[in-house]
């Protein structure tokens, strides 16, 4: 159930630039929690970079999630820095009486969109759900998130056309992260 790291480069307009995914452990909260923090502040959460690094941390403690951590290969002196993530949680298809696996959270720096970071890690996803057994992945996006769709769309995800998802807010939130 391991990530393997994958050096990926891409040529931008700003020259070459290289990165690598790699499975995120609890020791990387640290550097998890600035984009997880910058991920729910793009969907209008409050910055609570606090918050973010213990609920990062709690899942990846407890097996919760697998995250798929983004690393910017380092330039002469500098040092390896996190451009993106992807939060993966598994579920099941009661119907199709099999795994799934939810892609509930993906984020890439804003400096480091149109590099091809976003397209890979929705790849390693895929090869994640094949090396677990998972029979297709879910994933939601805001219906004004033109971006994010066309990469879906290009990496063949399809709408949903026979169902309609709905949520209900609790009123208790859940004490623990």
């Amino acid at each position: 159930m391991t990530v393997e790291s994958r050096e990926i480069t891409r040529e931008s307009a700003a020259g070459s630039r290289s990165f690598v995914i790699e499975r995120g452990r609890v020791e990387d909260a640290d550097s998890i929690a600035p984009l997880f923090d910058a991920y729910r502040q793009f969907y209008g959460a409050a910055p609570d970079l606090r918050g973010a690094r213990a609920f990062i941390a709690a899942r990846l403690e407890r097996d919760e999630s697998v995250v798929l951590l983004a690393r910017a290969l380092p330039r002469a002196s500098e040092p390896s820095s996190a451009v993106g993530f992807a939060q993966l949680y598994p579920s099941y298809s009661s119907v199709s009486l099999g795994p799934i696996i939810v892609l509930n959270d993906l984020f890439v720096l804003p400096s480091w969109r149109r590099s091809s970071v976003a397209r890979s890690l929705v790849e390693e996803t895929a090869r994640h759900g094949e090396r677990v057994g998972a029979i297709r992945i879910h994933l939601s996006t805001q219906l004004t998130n033109a971006p994010a769709r066309r990469l879906y769309q290009s990496l063949d995800f399809v709408a949903d056309q026979e169902f309609v998802h709905l949520s209900l807010a609790l009123a208790v939130r859940a004490a623990e992260s």
